[in-house]
């Protein structure tokens, strides 16, 4: 879903059709489906918090059928103490799945199993269930209250919105032989079993799948649901890991910590805050709202992350791949009648703790609103006000600019131009380093940058001024200190042998450079809010350096001293 969600909002995309033409030049158009895509995305992090939530207390639930003094005060404290293993993400997906694969292993076979003992048993003509002739008799015979059921049912699919997050972590084959062959067979059998079992004790059905257990295996089965849902309540973490993850790589939440976990995949990551901030509030779901009633009814609606992923993969059909129109018109049809009729069921239970996923929805979308508003127009007043090579020229040609011995690294993330503080630096500070290299960082969605490609270099057609473009992978230790250093100015001095070889004098100044004083310098903005702002900005971007203040440097941790570090701060207009 979060390819979907995030990359068709990608303005570099090819207007293929008529409908891309009008996307990219509506502006409503664009909000609206940045606003869509948003809510998704939120939904599915609401889904984060609300899946452990729920899965770790309906397993813990089922130590009151035998024991019946069990509180669900207790249940709801000794829920929220499971909730601690969240601490075990930090290890990365590939350990956290070896260590609970046995589990979900177990798990798959042992459920469809009981599910067979209980068809056998109770209702062995179960399946003819899915002949669509019941279906019709089911909803003529209830009506009205047939289609408020299907808020219910819905938690019966919920989970699968998070396959296609998934794929960050796992590959597109994985998911589906494992689904297929495995998951989706136990789903059938065990919900078969748990089915024919509540026909012939309708009774039961507020406890459905701990009462189908038959008394003999009764706690081994415990015991074997109760890991599975720690797992589960594990498992849509990392797909939110990869939601923030990506947000954050397109600048549409604020920056936060990314530990990639693994130096193969670049899907597989974990952020500490993300981790701890669930955690967080998932106790607090269970401990406010530890009714499981009122949590399964905030579950269910997040079958509409599952109808914003059908619209916009209808879009994506239209507008990239080109699908022909009639089969565009089938999908939507036959997908979009479905959700739709789930959805409108749903929204029934909103004021029975369907409004929570809302309620955090609501408040993730502002924030990442106000990030990619505050971030647009920090763009646009830097691309308005960029210091291009000409003006550089006319700032460098004052008699009352010195050039100052050392080195220095500049870091600008404008590629054709530098950025506004270059010209704040220079007219405040009357002076420039002798040999200068602006700098900037690209990173890269591969492990490691290759040596020889690490380092782009060029000169800039002033004396003592060049250009360094920096690539570096996920699993590249950045720093730069020492060898580093070495290695971009032997890069500028085989650029310049490659030139102009006779250019003995450049090289001097580079190694005295060097071994004179190597700073690092970067910008450190903040917008002027005054007082001809509407009333609109102001709140907007306070909200946005608020964030900005409390988010991590879009500059990676570079490995430089603090002695060595320069910040030029500098108030940006709003």
């Amino acid at each position: 879903m979060l390819n979907i969600n995030i990359n068709i909002l990608d303005p570099s995309l090819k207007k293929h059709t008529r409908l891309g033409m009008f996307i990219e030049r509506s502006l409503i158009a664009r909000m609206v489906l940045f606003f869509i895509a948003i809510l998704g995305m939120c939904m599915l992090i609401g889904d984060g918090i609300l899946t452990p939530a729920i899965s770790v207390l309906s397993a813990m639930d089922g130590i009151r059928g035998p024991f019946p003094e069990f509180s669900k005060s207790l249940v709801e404290a000794l829920s929220a103490f499971v909730l601690v293993l969240f601490l075990l993400q930090k290890y990365g997906t590939a350990r956290v799945s070896f260590m609970f694969s046995p589990i979900m292993g177990l798990w798959t076979l042992t459920t469809p199993i009981v599910g067979i003992y209980n068809i056998i048993h109770h209702y062995p003509t179960i399946f003819k269930a899915i002949s669509p002739h019941y279906i019709y008799r089911f909803f003529s015979t209830n009506g009205h209250q047939g289609w408020l059921l299907l808020n219910g049912m819905v938690l019966c699919i919920t989970g699968s919105e998070a396959l296609f997050a998934d794929l960050g972590h796992f590959n597109r084959p994985s998911i589906q032989i494992a689904f297929l062959s495995c998951i989706y067979p136990s789903l059938v059998l065990t919900y078969a079993g748990q089915t024919a079992y509540l026909i012939q004790n309708p009774n039961d059905h507020d406890d459905g799948f701990f009462k189908f257990i038959p008394t003999k295996i009764y706690w081994p089965m415990f015991v074997i649901a109760y890991s599975a849902a720690i797992v589960a309540s594990q498992s849509l973490i990392t797909a939110t890991f990869s939601v923030i993850k990506q947000s954050v790589v397109l600048d549409y939440f604020p920056r936060i910590k990314i530990v990639h976990t693994s130096s193969n995949n670049e899907g597989q990551v974990y952020s500490p805050e993300t981790n701890y901030t669930l955690m967080l509030l998932c106790v607090a779901v269970i401990l406010i709202f530890g009714d499981g009633k009122e949590i399964g009814n905030a579950f269910g609606v997040v079958i509409l992350v599952m109808l914003i992923t059908t619209q916009l993969l209808t879009l994506v059909m239209i507008v990239i791949w080109r699908v022909p129109l009639i089969l565009v018109a089938l999908f939507s049809l036959i997908f979009l009648t479905m959700e739709g009729v789930y959805v409108s069921s749903v929204f029934t239970k909103i004021k029975e703790g369907g409004w929570i996923p809302f309620a955090i929805s609501l408040i993730l979308a502002f924030i990442m609103f106000v990030w990619f508003y505050g971030r647009q127009r920090k763009m646009e007043y830097e691309l308005t006000h960029k210091i291009d090579l000409d003006r550089l020229k006319v700032l460098l040609s004052d008699p009352g600019i010195q050039r100052v011995p050392g080195l220095c690294f500049f870091y600008t993330n404008i590629q054709d131009g530098f950025t506004p503080v270059l010209g704040h630096y220079i007219n405040n500070m009357r002076s420039i380093h002798k040999v200068t290299v602006f700098t900037t960082l690209r990173y890269l969605l591969v492990p490691k940058v290759s040596p020889n490609e690490r380092f782009a270099v060029k000169r800039l057609a002033l004396k003592g001024v060049y250009g360094c473009l920096i690539q570096y992978g996920y699993a590249d230790s950045l720093n730069l200190q020492g060898d580093f250093v070495s290695q971009i100015i032997c890069s500028l001095q085989n650029h310049i042998m490659h030139e102009n070889p006779q250019e003995d004098q450049e090289m001097v100044d580079l190694n005295e450079a060097q071994h004179a004083i190597v700073v690092h310098v970067r910008g450190k903005t903040r917008f002027h809010i005054n007082k001809n702002c509407t009333r609109f900005d102001r709140f907007m971007l306070s909200f946005y350096e608020f964030l900005h203040g409390n988010c991590r440097s879009g500059i990676p941790t570079l490995g430089v001293p603090l002695p060595r570090r320069i910040e030029v701060g500098m108030l940006y207009e709003a």
